[in-house]
C-alpha cells in the first residue's frame, strides 16, 4: 500500500480511486440524496478542506455530481408542472415523489454494489501490479546474479592469464639466469686455465 503506516493509502492509490469514483459519479444518475450524502464529505463550510489532501479532487468530483442531479431535477420538476394538470384529479409528481422514496434503498444498494465492485477492481489492479513487480524484480535479481556470475568469470579469465604471464616471465628470469651462470663459469674457468 502506501509509503506510511500499515494500511494508508499513499497518494497515487487514493489519487486512482477519486479517478475511479469520479467516472461512476457521471454514470449514476438521479437520486438527490446520494449526492447530499456525498456532498457531506467535501463541503468546504464544514472545514473538511483543512483535513483530506485530496479536497480539489474530490469537490470536482462530487461538484460534477451536483450538476448532473440538478439538471436532471430541472427536467423532473418541467416534466412534475406538466403532470399536475391530470384530469383524473391524481397528482403525478407527488407518485413519482413517493416512488422515488421508495426506490432510495434500491439506489443505496446498487451504489454500495458499484463501490464493492469498484474496490474488487482495484485490488486486482493492485494485486497485478504487486505481481507484476515480483516478477520485474525477479527479473532484476536474476539479471544482476548472471552479470556478477560473467565479472567473477571475467576476473578469473584475466587472474589465470597473469599467473601464466607471471610463470612465462619468471621462466625466461631462470633461463636467463642459468645461461649468465653458465657463462660467467666458462669465463672464469677459461681465465684460469
Amino acid at each position: 500500500m502506501g509509503r506510511g503506516h500499515q494500511g494508508e493509502w499513499g497518494e497515487e492509490e487514493s489519487r486512482d480511486l477519486i479517478d475511479i469514483r469520479g467516472q461512476v459519479e457521471k454514470k449514476l444518475t438521479g437520486n438527490k440524496k446520494v449526492w447530499e450524502i456525498g456532498k457531506e464529505t467535501s463541503d468546504p463550510e464544514s472545514g473538511r478542506q483543512r483535513q483530506c489532501p485530496f479536497f480539489d479532487e474530490l469537490h470536482e468530483v462530487f461538484t460534477e455530481r451536483a450538476k448532473t442531479v440538478q439538471s436532471q431535477s430541472r427536467l423532473s420538476d418541467d416534466n412534475d408542472e406538466d403532470d399536475d394538470d391530470d384530469p383524473s384529479g391524481v397528482n403525478r409528481s407527488t407518485c413519482r415523489k413517493r416512488k422515488a422514496e421508495r426506490d432510495v434503498p434500491e439506489m443505496l444498494k446498487e451504489f454500495l454494489d458499484e463501490q464493492q465492485r469498484m474496490e474488487m477492481e482495484w485490488r486486482k489492479m493492485m494485486e497485478r501490479h504487486a505481481y507484476e513487480r515480483r516478477l520485474f524484480e525477479q527479473e532484476w535479481r536474476l539479471s544482476m546474479e548472471k552479470r556478477q556470475r560473467e565479472r567473477l568469470i571475467a576476473h578469473r579469465t584475466w587472474m589465470e592469464a597473469e599467473e601464466q604471464i607471471r610463470i612465462k616471465e619468471e621462466s625466461r628470469a631462470q633461463t636467463r639466469h642459468e645461461l649468465l651462470t653458465t657463462l660467467f663459469t666458462q669465463l672464469l674457468n677459461d681465465d684460469h686455465l
